[in-house]
């Protein structure tokens, strides 16, 4: 079991996502980052789908009170066991009564923690992922009481390098939406052509992507979206949905990012430029 001491920011319990119940209006939720939460696991030999704790710019402080071992990836966090530095990328042993600390964020925007085999959190329609409404916590909170499977140690000599979030990359990787047509030309190359700011505005939802020169759409009948789609709104707000985001819209959906963009895009602060390139041979 671990017992959360402190919960950071905002700290979630995370998987790879709820599949199969858009149809009744269920999100798919899931890792940020999916990469670095497949990487934090892997470090451990869990599957991939296995649970995580997910933290946003500043971590949680945990209490284990049980023996276990851990892995932290994605965004490079100042982490402590019992307050000596710990290094991330890599398995790490945690004895019974030990105190970790994940502290803030030194670039990008999340963090995973993964235990062997997994955070054993309700499941609720086949995932753990904490989404309102779904999940009976949406997330962590003083006092929680995580369990985790009692296995032995499972350690690897492999390190993964937290340069995959790569923050220096500012372009995002998009095919057409069904309305990109919709739009002309020159709207079609303002768009491409625009140095985006992401907003203070952006959570788990949506990137809010702010830029100097209005474009708008029309609403259309409501449609499906998932992660990713780029929505332009009559106003000219460019709105990316991000894991949380729901399952059907009434807004232009002009791009939709690549799986890999999707995870470039989480890293990235409020205040960052990106731009976004069209690869039609996607479409």
């Amino acid at each position: 079991m671990i017992e959360v001491i402190t919960p950071g920011l905002y700290t979630t319990v995370q998987d790879a996502g709820r599949f199969g119940h858009r149809n009744v209006g269920v999100p798919v939720s899931g890792a940020m980052d999916s990469v670095s939460a497949k990487q934090a696991n892997s470090l451990l030999g869990n599957e991939n789908n296995s649970a995580v704790l997910e933290s946003i710019m500043v971590g949680p402080t945990l209490k284990f009170h049980e023996n276990t071992t851990i892995a932290i990836a994605g965004a490079p966090f100042e982490v402590l066991l019992n307050a000596t530095e710990v290094p991330v990328n890599r398995p790490v042993s945690i004895q019974k009564n030990d105190v970790l600390t994940v502290g803030k964020a030194t670039r990008g925007m999340y963090c995973y923690l993964a235990v062997a085999g997994g955070l054993q959190t309700p499941s609720v329609l086949n995932s753990r992922s904490f989404y309102a409404g779904i999940t009976q916590k949406i997330k962590l909170e003083k006092g929680d009481k995580l369990p985790i499977q009692r296995l032995p140690e499972i350690l690897r000599d492999e390190t993964l390098s937290v340069e995959n979030i790569t923050p220096e990359v500012n372009t995002l990787m998009a095919y057409p939406g069904p309305e990109y047509a919709s739009l002309t030309i020159f709207e079609q190359q303002g768009l491409l052509e625009q140095k985006f700011t992401i907003s203070t505005q952006s959570n788990r939802m949506a990137t809010v992507l702010e830029c100097s020169v209005k474009i708008s759409a029309k609403e259309i009948p409501t449609a499906p979206v998932q992660p990713g789609t780029v929505q332009l709104t009559p106003s000219g707000k460019v709105i990316v949905l991000m894991r949380d985001a729901q399952v059907t819209g009434g807004y232009a959906r002009i791009f939709q990012l690549t799986e890999e963009s999707i995870n470039i895009l989480a890293q990235k602060r409020s205040g960052t430029h990106v731009t976004l390139h069209l690869d039609n041979s996607l479409s």
